[in-house]
Formats: structure tokens, C-alpha cells, sequence
């Protein structure tokens, strides 16, 4: 992930516009006496008292209300109007709508939907494919109005992309008072979300690759071994292939792992359909106190805020990014429907013995194939884990750490030693909980109900509160207050009923690491 943009570009980013002249001063105090009013977002620091509350334009009839806009000079707003951000882009290799679609496409095949059976089970057949739908159209809007708000941001800096810590300080810098106190530290907030974020994805595929192995070892080869000493083997691949700095040679292993991951979910179709789903046994609505399961495990798969604006502004022509055909609407329908099916059918082949990840109940203690596809989605999960990991030691190293060690003799020694504390906090976590779907329930009600339903509420609304008219912006602040509530609420609730879970699975003498007998959920299920 690059460094903040707003730091990067300085005064090109245009928080408070630089006034290199006295000249260039006496015309700001001039314009302020006798011209038109302006945004007070963009008046320097310097000559102006910093005044936020809303500018009327006093060439307006009195009484009318009907327009909420704060003027600019004429010629700022043509500036503003003819900088196109799509057009200053550099890219050195950038992607077709095609390669973009597949991307967005890709990365929504991983432990996610593997675990939509599961979610399904908590929340039944018709309340787990009506549920998904809407979460899915809700993620889509929020990423719409995201994109929105940063080609707003972009025109009015005159930069060409925005990264979503930049687009959060650079909205709250423009919104009403008490938001302009916040941006400061509007990067760090969305920085720490983001970081626990992949850093509860890195435990995920820890945990995933660990039970998946072990299944194996158990069930076909009669292993005596636990879930956490197959962490512990894994454990110093883990941290190897994290020492890799340079992404470019991880590439090869991710394109065998995207092949890999095609052919396993082909098998995975073929075991679900082998036998005829059947809706007998099956609950069409589940337990209210399990919805909150559902909901934070669906909107970990579902949602893909974290590569959206990397993905966007990448594109060779990113205008067709957007818009009701567009690349994104696509992808997150075919998404949705890929998710909705492999919860649905999923469900309906096992019920309520569906496992954390679908590979579990798979029979791979009598029929090879089974094996080998568990096998084969450990290893691509595996490779995964070090382009997950990457984003959080970017985060951590090259916006915290590496920035105050730069004279450092042993700068490189100290990254390596961030980047082995990392898997360790990762290693850690998943051995302490080695419980896929709790994992996935907990990190996607804690993490992406704040980035990919909250956030983008509240970045649009800082972004046009002067922009916007006044019946414009009550409807904006309305429908926005539901979403961040939405979002504030499925996090509050989803948290607390994936903490609750875990500590009751976990309660007592039931622990995996004494006891070492634990294992997903196998002691206490009957298998296929």
C-alpha cells in the first residue's frame, strides 16, 4: 500500500494553499473584502480567521433557502471544473476493464465464500440469500459514493488518485467544524482498521491452511497430531516467505495459486452436486442470536474495500469503472450470485453440519480427490498469506516504523524483525482460536463494518457539505446516518456475539493449545 498521498505531495494536495507573495496576500484580503464569498476549505491559513459555518451568498433574495452553496471566485471553480483527475494518471502498466474484472472476480474466491455454507446455517436458506443480496447491494453503494467522494477530492486538489487514508483526511478537512479538528487523525484511524483488518485475514488463512493439512493428516493417514502443532510446522515457512520485500517474486507462486484455486473450487461444485441438495432439515430462517454470524462472515467475504481504489487507479481507462454497467456493478453481481450459490447449495448439501471452511466436510477419509483439493487450497491460502501480510507490514513499517529509522545502520535488520513480529501476532492469534468461522464472523463485523460501510458514509458526507443544496444535503445526512448506523450497529453486535462465541467454545478446561485435542469442529460433529 504507498504512503499517505497527502504527505507525498505536499502542497500539491492543497489542504491550505500556499501564498508564496505579499502581493498574492493583499489580493486574498482584497477578494475577501469585495468579491464573492469562498469555501473557507480552501482560504490559506494565513490571511484568513479560520471560520467553517456555512457562507450565504448575499447576492441571493432574501428568505431564500433553497440553496446551501458556498461561492468560489469564478475562475477557481473553471480551474476546478477543467483539471481532470483520469487524465494526469501515470500508470506504467495499466489493466483493461477485462484484467480489472477478473481481478475483482479473483480475489473474491478465497476463504470467504468457503465459509458461506456456514453463515448460511446461521441464518437459514431464505434469510441467508435475502440477507446476502442486501448486504452485497449496500457493500456496492458504499463503494460507489467511496469513489465518488475521492474524484470530487481529486478535482479540487488537482491530484490525480487519492488513497483511501489520503480521501478520509482530505474529506474531514472540508466538512464542518468539528470534522476539521478530526482530519488530522483521520489517516491513523483508518490505518489502525485497516491494519487489524489484514492482520485478522493473515490469522484466517493460518487457520484455514493449519486445519485443512491436519484434516488431512487425521483422516487419511491416520496422523496422531493437533491442529497447533501443524501451526508449528508451518510456522518458519511463514515467516520465510514474509521476509520477501519485493512482491514481484511472489508472482509466479500467486499465478499457480490462482489456477490451483479454480481447480479446487470446480471439485467443490462437483462433491455439493454429486448428491441432489436437498431442503429437508434445512431451516429457511435461523436463530435471531446467530445473525449477527452471519452478518459479520458475509460482509468479510463480500467485501473488497481494501483493493477497490488500488484496482481503479490502475485502469487504462478508469471512467468505465463506474456507471450501471460498469466494471464494478459487474463484478459485484457475479460475486454476489457466487456467493449466494455456494452459501445456498452449500447449505443444503450438509445443513447444520457445515464446517468453518467447506473443505472440512468434504470426504477425504476414503476418497483421494478430497485430499488433494484441501491440499490444493492450503498451499494457494498459504502463497495468499504473504500478499495479505504485505499490505499490513506496508501499513506498519512504511508509515510508522521505517519512516524514523531511516539513518539507521540497521534499517533493514529492523524491518525484517517488524515483519517477524507480524506472523508471530498472527501465528499467536490463530493458535489461541483455531475457529475459522468465529475468525471470519469476528474480524468481518469489526473491521469492514467501519471501512466498507461507516467511512465511505461519512467521507461523502464531509466531502460536499458545502457543495451540495440545502434539501440535497438533509437527504445526504439522512440516508448517510442510516448507513453509519448500519454499520455501527452490525459492528457493536457482531463483535460482541463473535467474542461471546469464542469465549464460550473456549470456556474452562476447553483449551487447544493444553488440552491438544482440539480441532475446528470435528469432535463435535458428525461428518459426511
Amino acid at each position: 500500500m504507498p504512503k499517505n498521498i497527502l504527505a507525498e505531495m505536499g502542497s500539491q494536495v492543497g489542504l491550505t494553499p500556499a501564498r508564496q507573495n505579499k502581493k498574492e496576500a493583499e489580493e486574498w484580503v482584497k477578494r475577501n473584502q469585495t468579491g464573492p464569498m469562498i469555501n473557507p476549505s480552501f482560504e490559506p491559513d494565513d490571511f484568513v480567521p479560520h471560520s467553517l459555518s456555512p457562507v450565504k451568498d448575499e447576492k441571493k433574495k432574501p428568505g431564500d433557502k433553497s440553496i446551501f452553496l458556498v461561492n468560489m471566485k469564478e475562475k477557481d471553480l473553471q480551474e476546478v471544473e477543467e483539471y481532470e483527475p483520469y487524465d494526469n494518471r501515470v500508470v506504467d502498466h495499466p489493466t483493461t476493464n477485462t484484467e480489472t474484472l477478473l481481478h475483482l472476480l479473483k480475489g473474491s474466491l478465497g476463504t470467504g465464500i468457503l465459509a458461506m455454507p456456514r453463515a448460511f446455517s446461521h441464518a437459514g436458506y431464505v434469510v441467508g440469500g435475502i440477507g446476502t443480496v442486501i448486504i452485497g447491494v449496500l457493500c456496492t453503494y458504499c463503494i460507489h459514493i467511496l469513489l465518488d467522494s475521492c474524484y470530487a477530492l481529486c478535482k479540487r486538489r488537482k491530484v490525480p488518485s487519492l488513497t483511501y487514508t489520503a480521501a478520509a483526511e482530505a474529506a474531514l478537512s472540508e466538512g464542518p467544524d468539528w470534522c476539521k479538528a478530526c482530519a488530522p487523525y483521520a489517516a491513523l484511524i483508518v490505518n489502525v482498521f485497516l491494519l487489524i483488518y489484514q492482520i485478522g485475514t493473515c490469522c484466517v488463512y493460518v487457520v484455514f491452511v493449519s486445519e485443512n493439512i491436519h484434516f488431512v493428516l487425521v483422516k487419511r493417514f491416520n496422523v496422531e497430531i493437533t491442529v497447533f502443532q501443524v501451526m508449528l510446522c508451518i510456522l518458519l515457512p511463514l515467516i520465510l516467505i514474509n521476509w520477501v520485500r519485493d512482491l514481484k517474486y511472489l508472482a509466479p507462486f500467486s499465478a499457480v495459486a490462482n489456477v490451483v484455486t479454480i481447480v479446487g473450487f470446480g471439485i467443490i461444485l462437483y462433491y455439493i452436486f454429486r448428491e441432489t441438495p436437498t431442503l429437508e432439515g434445512k431451516e429457511p430462517v435461523g436463530r435471531l442470536a446467530d445473525f449477527p454470524l452471519f452478518f459479520g462472515t458475509v460482509l468479510f467475504a463480500l467485501e473488497a474495500i481494501g483493493v477497490i481504489l488500488p484496482l481503479e487507479n490502475e485502469m487504462k481507462t478508469p471512467k468505465s469503472f463506474v456507471g450501471k454497467f460498469g466494471v464494478l456493478n459487474r463484478a459485484m453481481i457475479s460475486i454476489i450470485i457466487l456467493y449466494v450459490g455456494m452459501g445456498l447449495f452449500g447449505y443444503l448439501r450438509y445443513g447444520e453440519e457445515s464446517m468453518g471452511s467447506i473443505t472440512l466436510n468434504l470426504p477425504s477419509e476414503t476418497e483421494t480427490l478430497a485430499s488433494v483439493v484441501q491440499c490444493l487450497l492450503a498451499f494457494a491460502i498459504f502463497i495468499t498469506h504473504g500478499l495479505a501480510c504485505y499490505v499490513a507490514i506496508d501499513i506498519l513499517w512504511n508509515e510508522y516504523i521505517g519512516v524514523r529509522l531511516l539513518n539507521s545502520k540497521f534499517r533493514v535488520v529492523w524491518e525484517y524483525i517488524v515483519r517477524t513480529i507480524i506472523v508471530l501476532i498472527t501465528f499467536g492469534l490463530a493458535a489461541a482460536v483455531p475457529e475459522l468461522d468465529l475468525f471470519i464472523s469476528l474480524f468481518g463485523a469489526l473491521c469492514l463494518s467501519a471501512l466498507g460501510l461507516a467511512f465511505p458514509a461519512f467521507i461523502q458526507s464531509c466531502t460536499y457539505w458545502y457543495y451540495v443544496s440545502r434539501s440535497e444535503r438533509i437527504r445526504m445526512i439522512i440516508k448517510n446516518i442510516i448507513v453509519v448506523l448500519f454499520g455501527v450497529l452490525g459492528l457493536i453486535v457482531g463483535t460482541w456475539t463473535s467474542l461471546q462465541s469464542i469465549i464460550q467454545k473456549f470456556s474452562g478446561t476447553h483449551n487447544p493449545i493444553i488440552n491438544g485435542t482440539h480441532f475446528t469442529m470435528l469432535n463435535e460433529t458428525t461428518l459426511p
